[in-house]
């Protein structure tokens, strides 16, 4: 039968099923599985959600430049009311913390140099017999120079609180005598920075660079030991062989704990010789401390390797997980004192925050096994811990 000669004019012709070209078609059904593979695994996901939200808060509560709640031990050797309105006015400020009121400048100094205070005020015995006389008086303030920065704020906080304690007593003295010509009493300062004289940052900051290093690397290299077997399939041949899980994580742990600490006689040596620190410790007691806090380092990425699925994963996992925390709450940037209660939780969990005290002690102030021993003993139960956790959650099986 011949066709019709009249066309079907363009008006009358059916619509297309779909208004979208092709090439969007396609876009958006690769979109839909992509999000479909995102939803699927937890590991990208949290990358998506997780990680933006956990950023802002660790750096919003660790990273502050505030220094506060300084603790403070005051030597009173005056006992009277003028001496307690001093220490007064460096209790009640928002910026020290009381520590205790001792009666002898040899145990406050023991205190400033273990670390349970960093600023000492000495009152001297004549303290209110010179003012009630209307003379002038000096008290002694040594401050802990181990972290420069937070020395030189320190000075400044004293200073102050110095400062306003004389205008208060400027006050009373011309409402109680006039405006007589005799000049009023007052409070001088005698200031004194010990550990770091000279307030240089390299013999705070290299110390603590060691630590961050040996946080960072050996969890990096441990964080990839499992998890690049199983990519590449080699860990069928672990999980056939006899060999048991704790023999597994010993044999893969132990190399990487070996180049932690052949990294650290690297730092150490690099520490005195191009930057010149201070160091006046001991290098025995440092080098055990750092290798149980290899132990340790290497311990985390291992159980990051365990728990995780790809390479990549864990290398952004163990970044997370060890260069941030360490950096903002281990007493790297800002004192540990000077954090709010969340932000010294969270420096409670992390072993550089142990570390951190251990190095900087060692090479500032010489302090050894009689004072550190705590935590040194925090390093092994937290290695003890982590690779418990990655015995349990490695299983030699599929899936």
């Amino acid at each position: 039968m011949a066709a019709s000669p009249w066309k079907t004019p363009a008006w009358k012709k059916p619509l297309r099923a779909s208004w979208k070209p092709p090439m969007l078609d396609r876009t958006l059904a690769v979109a839909r599985k992509e999000l479909r593979e995102l939803w699927r695994d937890p590991v990208y996901l949290g990358l998506a959600f997780f990680v933006p939200m956990l950023m802002i808060l660790l750096l919003g509560y660790g990273f502050s430049l505030d220094v506060k709640h300084l603790p403070v031990v005051f030597v009173d050797h005056d006992r009277t009311p003028y001496s307690r309105e001093y220490m007064d006015a460096y209790i009640h400020s928002e910026y020290f913390t009381l520590q205790g009121v001792l009666g002898s400048a040899r145990t406050a100094e023991a205190w400033l140099r273990e670390g349970r205070a960093r600023v000492i005020v000495d009152i001297p015995p004549d303290f209110g017999r010179r003012l009630s006389g209307g003379r002038s008086v000096s008290v002694a303030v040594t401050v802990d120079g181990s972290f420069p920065s937070r020395a030189m704020v320190i000075q400044g906080y004293a200073e102050a609180i110095n400062a306003l304690y004389n205008q208060q007593l400027l006050s009373t003295w011309l409402a109680r005598f006039g405006n007589r010509a005799r000049p009023g009493p007052g409070v001088g300062m005698s200031l004194s920075v010990w550990y770091n004289p000279a307030l240089e940052s390299k013999n705070t900051i290299v110390p603590g660079l060691l630590v961050l290093i040996l946080m960072l690397f050996p969890a990096l290299l441990g964080s990839l030991v499992v998890v690049r077997e199983r990519e590449s399939g080699t860990i069928f041949n672990l999980f056939a062989s006899p060999v048991r899980r704790g023999e597994i994580l010993a044999g893969k742990a132990l190399p990487y704990v070996g180049v932690a600490m052949l990294n650290y006689l690297l730092l150490f040596a690099a520490s005195l010789w191009l930057f010149h620190v201070r160091f006046i410790g001991s290098f025995w007691f440092l080098s055990l401390g750092t290798l149980v806090y290899a132990v340790d380092t290497v311990g985390i990425g291992l159980l990051i390797s365990v728990l995780t699925r790809s390479q990549l994963a864990a290398m952004l996992v163990t970044f997370l997980a060890t260069v941030t925390p360490a950096f903002n709450y281990s007493g790297f940037m800002t004192p540990v004192a000077s954090m709010d209660a969340t932000g010294r939780f969270i420096s409670r969990l992390i072993p550089a925050t142990y570390f951190m005290g251990m190095v900087r002690g060692s090479y500032l102030k010489g302090l050894g096994w009689d004072i550190y021993w705590p935590d040194l003993l925090i390093l092994v139960l937290y290695g003890a811990l982590i690779y418990a956790l990655a015995w349990a959650f490695l299983h030699k099986r599929i899936g």
